[in-house]
């Protein structure tokens, strides 16, 4: 079976690995500070504050955006839950906005409506979902005339480019995840990326007890701590990941060329200026169609997944809290219909013209 994801740790990996065990140091150290500067650098920001897991790491962003009980945050229904449930850990209310159906992110037309309809809207929450950013043009814009904080989930995006710059870079805060599965991964980890020097003190208290010093602790904070184990980890990653992003963009445009022309079928949309990372690389297919093309491409070795099967606010949890059915008509529609594919450096040609052929065989 050809699977749909297989993290890659090599001799580089070992080797910072093993100068870690070797330190005695494995809890934070000097790892993490060199991690943390490294990611900054490459996404073009002054700060990196590295945390436990992607989940911390909007929990974090958040904070530091001054969201606080009460306040409403506007984001995507279409991504994995810990998007929304961020937004609750700090007490605040998720407003859903609907996507784009061709890039499946936050659609800005929709997200103005939102924008002049609710009161106490302090920060909007978007998701460069897939790998694919969003459209920062038009969100910024939105940002200077509504005076939002906006926090970008940048989990699945490490790299991606808007007009050449990368996501994380653009807002007031954002996050990343490196859980084992993603483009650089350090089995888990997180970042909080910023450019702002009191946000990013406050970070770094949020994710250590609230610590101000060694043994005074001044708000309340997490043990969110990053080990030097996994920021090692991440190091070697960091160093390959342009080479990896090369890979997954090649073995997406091998698909594109190969599956544009059938019939039941959507390979993703990538505008004009945008570079499309391809954590995963997510077609279209009729939903009732999509049970029986899955079968066939695993009876063939083919792997797939759904990412994701159901709007957030149509989980059991959230029908709780009183989020009705039809709030995000895109959003729904896609969920029933979207399927990825491997796309991960570690295909072979042999591998992706098998996928191919199988797709085509149909």
């Amino acid at each position: 079976m050809i699977s749909m994801t297989y993290p890659i740790i090599g001799k580089r990996e070992r080797q910072c690995i093993k100068e870690v065990l070797d330190s005695r140091i494995l809890a934070s150290g000097k790892y993490v500070a060199q991690f943390e500067q490294s990611f900054a650098k490459y996404s073009g920001t002054r700060f990196g504050i590295a945390n436990a897991n992607g989940t911390t790491s909007l929990h974090t962003a958040l904070l530091m955006c001054g969201v606080k009980a009460e306040d409403k945050v506007v984001t995507t229904p279409f991504s994995f839950i810990a998007t929304s449930n961020s937004i609750l850990f700090c007490g605040a209310k998720p407003v859903f906005v609907d996507i784009d159906p061709k890039t499946f992110n936050i659609n800005p037309v929709e997200l103005e409506q939102i924008l002049r309809k609710e009161k106490n809207v302090k920060a909007v929450l978007i998701v460069h979902l897939y790998g694919l950013p969003c459209d920062m043009d038009a969100i910024l814009r939105l940002k200077k005339k509504y005076k939002f904080k906006l926090i970008e989930d940048s989990c699945q995006a490490h790299g991606a480019e808007f007009k050449s710059k990368k996501v994380g870079s653009f807002g007031d805060a954002s996050a990343f995840s490196f859980y084992a599965t993603k483009n650089m991964m350090t089995g888990e980890g997180g970042i909080i990326l910023t450019n702002d020097t009191r946000a990013n003190k406050f970070g770094r208290q949020i994710i250590n007890h609230g610590r101000n010093g060694h043994c005074t602790h001044t708000i309340l904070g997490y043990n969110y701590r990053l080990t030097n184990l996994a920021a090692a980890i991440g190091i070697a990653q960091l160093e390959q990941l342009e080479d990896w992003i090369a890979k997954r963009i090649a073995n997406a445009k091998k698909y594109n060329e190969a599956l544009k022309d059938l019939d039941f079928l959507q390979i993703p949309f990538v505008p004009k200026n945008y570079k499309h990372v391809f954590h995963q690389y997510t077609v279209r297919i009729a939903a009732k169609e999509k049970r029986k093309f899955i079968k066939y491409l695993a009876k063939n070795g083919v792997g797939s997944g759904i990412y994701y099967n159901s709007v957030i606010y149509k989980q059991p949890f959230y029908k709780q809290l009183g989020y009705r059915v039809g709030l995000c008509k895109n959003a729904e529609k896609i969920a029933r219909e979207v399927l990825s594919l491997p796309v991960h450096p570690s295909l072979t040609k042999t591998d992706t013209d098998k996928i191919i052929e199988v797709i085509k065989g149909y």
